[in-house]
């Protein structure tokens, strides 16, 4: 009997142990809907303000993957990695990433690093898991409406039309989606709600944390928006369907004396980039001027990628030449390297010095540099034909982004359709 308890004893030791060794093990998140707030702090109005977005976690064989949502845009991000209770996610075009510690199964905590601003730039956030929405406050249908705005940010925006832009706002049921274009791009993809008297809009896309917040009077919008950390000012907006920027061809011209471009910058893949060298003899180039840290940039490269896989064999050729916020060199080719991986960009890219102002040092033909990107467009015959400032993105749908597409597609089809010149009559 002594040794049948004994036995016994030692089983229910062995079993208790099994159990408690299975217990140990890393805690995993949960999968399926969450909810992320990044930590900013209004020193204006001595009050802690959140960045929210929402996103989804998903986990099977291939590991780990997180898609971020803002409007109708789905960012993919697939390079997660869990050790012990540790949890890093890096985002998969800018130099950014979460390191954070999941303290259960519905909750992780930790900080954002966004290394484009620096090695200390940082903001906390919290992450909780299930369906939640955006914004706390109740959504009022009705109260913003369908319709562009006219918006001036900063101070002295009201007389400043550098600081003008057009609000692109449409919301059903109180919630809000829309963007600001500006005369250099837009804020991409925003998403919000209308509650009461108050707007709330936000975005994450890796690089950029935007909140926008604004109180609703009548047909006006008087707000303050920020921009991560490091920026915030006010805004005011009035519904205005008439108002209009200035043509995003007419804002950077070349400088006079000048009618050609040209420029030898080493080439990533190894080589060097020219428009003049042989193999753009007579075809019609487009120069895009980019860094590998803007997302009106990543817009602007995946429509143009498409447009040069079409009509390449018919003489088209792109070549885009980057301006990069890292100033160590290997920092700034892996960054540049990264993006055309990700957007799997078929045109070559060079990397022509750092996005502190040497674009005017760089490329001396420009007058009045104004934003990345810009395109410069050259015909057959050498010649410039065009300078598009700035890049109006999906986010602002019909309005701006689909008008863009098309009129690119006819101007670059009209350029294409024109005969090389004769040898003797092409500029020098």
């Amino acid at each position: 009997m002594l040794l049948r308890s004994l036995a016994a004893f030692l089983l229910c030791t062995l079993l208790i142990g099994a159990c408690r060794t299975g217990t140990t093990g890393p805690i995993l998140p949960r999968t399926g809907a969450w909810r992320m707030a990044l930590g900013l702090h209004d020193s204006l109005a001595g009050r802690d303000r959140t960045v929210p977005f929402l996103f989804d976690l998903q986990h099977d064989s291939g590991g780990w993957r997180m898609h971020i949502h803002n409007g109708v845009e789905n960012i993919a991000v697939d390079e997660i990695s869990l050790q012990g209770d540790s949890i890093r996610i890096r985002m998969p075009l800018y130099d950014s990433e979460f390191l954070g510690v999941v303290k259960n199964d519905s909750t992780i905590t930790g900080d954002w690093h966004n290394y484009l601003r620096g090695p200390k730039y940082r903001m906390p956030f919290t992450a909780m898991a299930g369906p939640a929405p955006r914004f706390a406050a109740t959504p009022v249908s009705g109260k913003l409406g369908n319709g562009n705005w006219e918006v001036h940010f900063g101070e002295t925006g009201d007389s400043a039309h550098a600081c003008a832009a057009i609000g692109i706002f449409k919301e059903a049921e109180g919630r809000v989606t829309g963007t600001f274009a500006t005369e250099t791009g837009d804020y991409r993809f925003l998403d919000g709600v209308v509650s009461q008297d108050s707007l709330y809009l936000s975005s994450f896309n890796g690089t950029q944390a935007f909140l926008f917040a604004a109180a609703l009077r009548n047909d006006s919008l008087i707000g303050r928006f920020w921009s991560g950390i490091h920026h915030q000012e006010p805004w005011r907006a009035r519904l205005n369907a008439d108002f209009i920027l200035r043509n995003e061809d007419s804002l950077t011209t070349l400088h006079e004396g000048y009618a050609m471009v040209d420029f030898h910058f080493p080439n990533v893949d190894g080589g060097e980039l020219s428009p003049k060298a042989p193999e753009h003899h007579n075809n019609v180039v487009l120069v895009q001027i980019l860094g590998s840290w803007c997302p009106n940039c990543a817009d602007e490269t995946v429509l143009l990628n498409d447009l040069f896989d079409r009509h390449h064999a018919e003489g088209l050729d792109v070549l885009g030449v980057a301006f990069e916020r890292h100033t160590e060199h290997d920092k700034a080719i892996a960054g540049l390297q990264r993006f055309r991986k990700r957007l799997h960009v078929h045109y070559p890219m060079a990397y022509a010095g750092t996005a502190d102002g040497q674009v005017c040092d760089k490329l001396p033909f420009l007058d009045h540099f104004m934003g990345y990107p810009t395109c410069i467009f050259i015909g057959r015959d050498g010649l410039v034909r065009r300078i598009h400032t700035g890049f109006y993105g999906p986010g602002t749908g019909e309005e701006r982004y689909a008008a863009y597409k098309r009129d690119l597609e006819r101007f670059v089809t009209a350029l294409l359709a024109e005969e090389p010149p004769a040898l003797a009559d092409r500029k020098p």
